[in-house]
This record gives C-alpha cells, structure tokens and sequence, in this order.
C-alpha cells in the first residue's frame, strides 16, 4: 500500500489538488478538512492523528515540530514519517517529489523517520 499523506495548514493547497489531478487513488489531506485534524491542531494531536490514522505528515514547520516529534517517539509512540518542505522548494518540485514518494514507496517507508524534501 502506497503512503497517504496529511498536508499541514501552511503547505500550500495547490499541492494537494495537484497530486489529485494525477491521480484518483492518491489520499492527501490537509489539516482543517473533514476526516482530518482541525485548523489550530497542535503538533503533538498532529502526530497522535497521523499514526492512529497511518498518514505520513507533510510540514513546513522546522522550529517546534522537531522536539515535538522526538518526545512523541521517546515515549513509545511511532510515527510514519515526516516529510519536512526544504524552504524555497517550489510548488512543481514538491508535488514531483511526492508524487514520485507516492509511487514508489511503501506505507511504513518512513517509519519513525524524517526526510527533508526535495531529497
């Protein structure tokens, strides 16, 4: 099974209407939308919902969301991956990458990891 993923409220929505374009089986949420976590989410709920859920986090936040993280995995919790959004990526390279990760990557590839994107 492919990975899904779960935009953060500040990734640009433009990417999740394109990945959608390519393709109808592709799951990208974003936080605000219904089956997704509320606008204002902190990131440890961000964290609890992508795991329960089975959803890679896709996030521009690099300042609180590390930290975050780290305790989220030192107490025996995982997560299916972070995908943190390199700062001046553009929107094209980004839904490349991910739709690239989409089709070639496993549901639990990124398990207990983060990855900066574009690699």
């Amino acid at each position: 099974m492919p990975p899904r993923f779960l935009l953060d409220e500040h990734v640009n929505p433009a990417i999740q209407r394109q990945l959608q374009r390519r393709s109808l089986t592709i799951t990208v949420r974003r936080v605000g939308e219904i089956d997704a976590p509320p606008k204002g989410s902190s990131d440890a709920d961000l964290l609890i919902w992508a795991e329960r859920e089975r959803f890679v986090l896709v996030s521009e936040d690099r300042s609180t969301l590390p930290g975050v993280l780290r305790a989220h995995l030192e107490s025996g919790q995982h997560s299916y991956g972070i995908l943190w959004i390199r700062p001046d990526s553009s929107v094209g390279e980004l839904i490349e990458e991910l739709y690239l990760i989409w089709q070639v990557c496993a549901e639990d590839e990124f398990m207990d990891h983060a990855v900066y994107i574009p690699l």
